[in-house]
């Protein structure tokens, strides 16, 4: 269990309390501390610190050593981060009366336990353990003492040992005390049986970690059955998050399978494994389709929540039409037919669509839904907050419903009230949300087992409405949702196709819609003021996006360069470290850090790169560094739109520049000005949906700047992204003709 590198400190002392705890042994809570190692800890000696890290368990009698460094925590301050620790057993005679009778043995006073240690003297617990019938000389103690008191020691002993033993394995201590708090005393049994089973029960163990160990245990055993079944288990995990895919086909598995496994197999050996896994039901197979079970289960219940909502009664109210006709003088809007039909089905039918490209006034749509449905049931704001849910995948998607609707609106994952600890949520089929309608928007994003847990948290008799752009990229995880649930035929879709931002960006949503149609005409260029092309060559695209960038580097709050990729000499990356020198060139007054060998200076243009909910911040959400403390704690202090966040070294991962953001990155956000460089030099990236979602991110001024054969090719090519799901036809055999 030794630990490396020079850092390391220990602090010994006392466990006080927790503060925090997860199932799988993450800890929180308060250490007094009597011992330490590391001059930085000098602050603490005789006080109590606050720790983190992962245990089997912890009580107030014992004294530990944690190994570990101290860090400093955005928001909590400095913590002691424990990479491993020792329980120390009592050594005086005092300190082993007091052990005895601290509760931990059952049965066991203070009496008792003086006359065990008056008997056996310092070396009690040891002599205990390598012979309970010691026990027998001291005077009035019984079976059942001796009994407790050796099986109770020899599992106080046995966690140490199982954790020491995974060690030596090769699994970190983390991981180690993740795989205990999971099995306890099963532990070693379960692995001998099949270690592959840890990457099926526990999300942190992947299949990799384990091959290696397995290899290392058994070199001779690479066609083990174990081993096959459990790379199936990992391919079909890992090209169905990484392509979309919900099923895939025999042979795609087996050949998948072969590269993980790093050597050849027979094809009897692996149809015998893939035959086992069918028997477990962890894999489905339908025809020639071959599912994870949690893949086809959540496709199989979206179908059949659809069939439901679509076999329920309409519910149509004679009023709906007068106070309809109330709220269009409200906000001053005449709706035209087809937002008219959106609205009203929004309350007659039970599951509806609304699909349209930009500036057809979905929001507008969603604005109206919201004031209908208050007016009808005469609620208040605060009722209306109670009984309408208004949702988005993402954070910035669902800032802009809130700011269209003055509505609060969330995240799906904040609503489930997701526990990224142990990856549930508690919102869920046991606890059902009280939501009578749930809209969500950007619906094109939400992924197959999100929308799955979505369901599962609602009542049967919530009302859904599915707002979003039927031709924009599908989500980053498994499945087409929008486009498998449209092409159906067998739900509400209301399609929108009148522009109403036609007059004001007339040629920018022109382009939009010539690429969905695959017919370009280049005359749309260069006519009006909102869409230019700059032809370039390749080798001269940074230098032309450098200079038209340079026209906003006063106003580039709603400027934003999109690029299809983060690699090769065009891409977001080395396009970053030019556009940094435009929009934020070094200067004595601005202090800088250098990252990763990237370097980051106050003032700079920053994009958050995951959730953390706490500090309010989401992937995606864009800020600005408002300063660097390069002192002995380093600190980045950055403001998302007076939102000030601090990050110090343990999260610097979290962001990076947004001079240039990926096309996907955008997605849920609009912005005034956009520069698109195209080039034939990103490749697999040119496809449709990603052009077209690009496109559709602008709302006054959009540039491309590069080759027009890249933006043909991209507009021709509607194959890139085509994902295998059975949705669509598990919708139509639920609701039928």
């Amino acid at each position: 269990m030794g630990i490396g590198g020079e850092n390391v400190a220990s602090i010994k002392g006392n466990f006080k309390r927790t503060i925090y705890r997860t199932e799988k042994g993450y800890i929180v809570g308060l250490f007094k501390v009597k011992e330490i190692e590391g001059e930085e800890l000098e602050f603490y000696l005789n006080h109590t610190i606050p720790f983190t890290g992962y245990f089997h368990e912890l009580n107030e009698e014992d004294t530990y050593i944690f190994y570990g460094k101290l860090v400093e925590h955005e928001k909590y301050g400095e913590q002691f981060q424990v990479e491993r620790y020792e329980r120390v057993l009592p050594e005086e005679k005092d300190s082993i009366v007091e052990f005895l009778s601290s509760g931990l043995f059952k049965g066991i006073g203070d009496k008792t336990a003086q006359n065990i240690v008056d008997c056996l003297g310092k070396d009690t617990l040891t002599i205990i353990l390598e012979n309970p019938s010691n026990l027998l000389l001291v005077p009035s103690i019984t079976k059942k003492q001796i009994t407790t008191l050796h099986s109770t020691l020899i599992e106080y002993e046995a966690s140490y040992k199982t954790v020491l033993e995974l060690n030596e394995l090769g699994f970190s201590t983390k991981d180690s005390l993740i795989i205990y708090n999971k099995y306890k005393v099963q532990t070693i049994q379960v692995i001998e049986e099949n270690i592959y089973r840890l990457m099926e029960d526990i999300e942190e163990i992947t299949f990799k970690k384990v091959d290696i160990i397995f290899l290392k245990q058994s070199v001779s055993k690479r066609d083990d059955p174990r081993r096959i079944m459990a790379s199936i288990l990992y391919t079909m995990e890992e090209v169905c998050n990484l392509y979309g895919h919900s099923y895939l086909e025999k042979e795609e598995i087996f050949s998948y399978s072969v590269r993980a496994l790093g050597n050849p197999i027979g094809q009897n050996d692996f149809e015998e494994a893939l035959e086992t896994l069918l028997k477990e039901i962890k894999v489905v197979k339908q025809e020639e389709k071959y599912y994870l079970k949690k893949l086809y289960e959540a496709e199989s219940h979206i179908a059949s929540r659809c069939g439901y909502l679509m076999r329920k009664k309409d519910d149509y109210d004679k009023k709906l039409d007068k106070h309809l006709e109330e709220v269009g003088k409200t906000f001053q809007c005449v709706y035209n037919q087809q937002q008219l039909e959106a609205i009203r089905n929004s309350f007659i039918k039970n599951l509806l669509i609304v699909t349209g490209g930009p500036g057809t006034g979905k929001t507008t749509i969603i604005q109206a839904i919201c004031e209908l449905y208050k007016e009808m049931h005469h609620l208040s704001h605060e009722g209306l907050v109670k009984e309408i849910a208004l949702l988005a995948p993402t954070g910035r998607a669902s800032k802009r419903i809130s700011e269209s609707t003055l509505l609060p609106a969330l995240t799906i994952h904040r609503f489930l009230k997701w526990n990224k600890e142990n990856n549930k949520f508690a919102i869920n089929e046991f606890c059902k949300s009280d939501a009578k309608i749930v809209i969500i928007d950007e619906f094109s994003m939400v992924d197959t087992l999100l929308f799955d847990n979505l369901l599962k948290g609602l009542r049967y008799d919530t009302k859904i409405i599915l707002v979003g752009d039927y031709n924009q990229l599908p989500s980053v995880g498994t499945g087409q949702l929008l486009k498998d649930m449209i092409e159906s035929e067998k739900i509400n879709v209301v399609s929108l196709h009148e522009l109403y931002r036609q007059k004001e960006n007339s040629n920018i949503i022109s382009l939009a819609y010539q690429i969905n149609e695959d017919c370009l005409d280049q005359t749309i260029f260069n006519q009006q003021e909102d869409l230019t092309f700059i032809p370039v060559p390749s080798n001269n695209l940074k230098q032309e996006v450098l200079e038209v960038s340079s026209l906003y580097k006063k106003k580039d709050h709603s400027f934003q360069v999109l690029a299809p990729m983060y690699k090769t000499m065009n891409g977001i990356d080395l396009l970053n470290v030019s556009l940094q020198e435009v929009f934020n060139p070094k200067s004595r007054s601005k202090k800088e850090i250098l990252i990763n060998g990237i370097l980051f200076r106050e003032k700079d243009k920053v994009i958050q790169l995951t959730n953390m909910p706490d500090e309010n911040v989401f992937n995606g959400d864009i800020g600005y560094i408002e300063s660097i403390d390069n002192g002995t704690k380093k600190i980045i202090t950055i403001d998302f739109d007076g939102n000030l966040v601090r990050y110090t070294s343990a999260n610097f991962n979290k962001f990076k520049h947004a001079y240039a953001i990926s096309i996907h990155k955008s997605q849920g956000s609009e912005f005034d000005v956009v520069v698109l460089p195209i080039v034939k030099g990103y490749g697999k990236m040119l496809y449709r949906k990603l052009i077209y979602t690009a496109v559709t991110r602008c709302k006054k001024k959009l540039y491309l700047i590069g080759e027009i054969e890249a933006l043909e090719i991209a507009i021709a090519n509607n194959e890139s992204d085509v994902r295998k799901t059975s949705l669509k036809n598990m919708i139509i055999e639920n609701i039928g003709v």
